[in-house]
């Protein structure tokens, strides 16, 4: 992980990957907390999302009432997103020297357009790469969870659903097995993770990866 599109000089950029109610969010509150904690200069971040723009085109991708999106625009709505968020946050936050933490990031495009929505691999990869000028994370964690135990995460919290977390439990296992096949293509890019361990075990596991990486 030290190729010119994937290693940056100075700052260091960790993505979490997985399914809905994988718990990317929380684990990634706590790598963030205990990085700030040991003198870091982290940010914290998400996708689609992270800018003015960014966060305008997660509504309408990720909102219910907003008509028919077919699974083109979806990918380039993402693709969009993820633009803005590099160009106008990542880049400049790593330029800086910062650790920047983000809860999803081009695997997420993969997973849910390329093969969720039978986009194809190859071809959302090309359009998000181009998009972030070949921007890859030094290490992707990716918390692997069980369809059916996201769903009961997600039925048994206080906020409804969004489009793609309702979408049936078949979509949800494509998503899975995509996610595990972008790790067998490139395992040594992945931190992969059973979501059903401990938080605290999660949360130390992560931050031992994470502090190899900064050493």
């Amino acid at each position: 992980m030290t190729n010119q599109t994937t290693r940056h000089s100075r700052g260091l950029f960790i993505a979490f990957e997985g399914g809905d109610s994988a718990g990317k969010s929380t684990q990634a509150a706590r790598l963030a907390e205990v990085l700030a904690a040991e003198g870091h200069t982290v940010l914290r971040t998400r996708e689609p999302g992270g800018t003015e723009i960014g966060e305008k085109l997660r509504s309408l991708v990720l909102d219910h009432g907003q008509g028919h999106i077919d699974p083109r625009t979806e990918a380039l709505i993402f693709a969009a997103a993820r633009a803005a968020h590099v160009h106008q946050v990542i880049m400049p936050a790593l330029e800086r020297g910062n650790v920047v933490v983000c809860d999803r990031y081009i695997d997420s495009s993969v997973a849910y357009q390329g093969v969720g929505r039978g986009l194809g691999v190859d071809r959302v990869l090309e359009v998000n790469l181009w998009a972030v000028e070949g921007l890859r994370p030094d290490l992707t964690v990716l918390l692997d969870v069980d369809t059916s135990e996201g769903r009961g995460r997600r039925t048994s919290s206080l906020s409804a659903e969004d489009r793609l977390e309702s979408e049936p439990d078949a979509f949800h296992e494509q998503i899975r097995a995509a996610f595990r096949a972008r790790v067998a293509s490139d395992p040594d890019r992945y931190l992969v993770l059973n979501a059903s361990e401990p938080l605290d075990a999660l949360a130390a596991t992560i931050v031992d990866a994470v502090r190899e990486q900064l050493a």
